[in-house]
């Protein structure tokens, strides 16, 4: 049971920070560099699609990860599956308090009607991805070595 569950929590996790560091180091960085228009047609319908899937990815993930944790529990792997959850909650709590607020606006955003600061809240957005970005990159770190163990 613990090797299925490893197995299927290492690859949700996996693709998800996958999906997250793609959209900070290729997407994200294109998209910005299109005219005004495009770019915020982009942001919109990349905020909309991710923000329907990515709640269900990030609350699966951390429960695919206490699963491990709990199947797991007394054995060396435990200590880093349960790093791994609170890195991925706190996540969550940055995602919820401070991301999903600014891409909560730039949903509506057209190139007709925006604010003048577009470029600054999506680089301020950016910028709090990046730091998500490298928390969830230490979780599948964490989650790899608890699964290899």
């Amino acid at each position: 049971m613990i090797s299925v569950l490893s197995v299927i929590t290492a690859t949700v996790v996996g693709l998800m920070v996958g999906v997250e560091f793609a959209v900070a180091f290729v997407v994200n960085p294109i998209v910005l560099r299109l005219p005004v228009g495009a770019s915020l047609e982009a942001r919109a319908h990349g905020g909309r699609m991710l923000g329907r899937a990515m709640p269900f990815w990030y609350i699966g993930s951390l429960i695919l990860v206490a699963a491990l944790t709990a199947l797991a529990w007394g054995t060396p792997s435990a200590a880093a599956s349960l790093v791994a959850a609170a890195l991925l909650a706190v996540s969550i709590i940055m995602s919820v308090a401070l991301l999903v607020p600014i891409n909560n606006r730039s949903v509506t955003w057209t190139a007709e009607d925006h604010p003048a600061d577009w470029r600054e809240q999506h680089q301020r957005w950016d910028r709090l991805h990046y730091a998500r970005v490298a928390i969830l990159v230490a979780a599948l770190v964490l989650v790899l070595v608890a699964v290899a163990r």
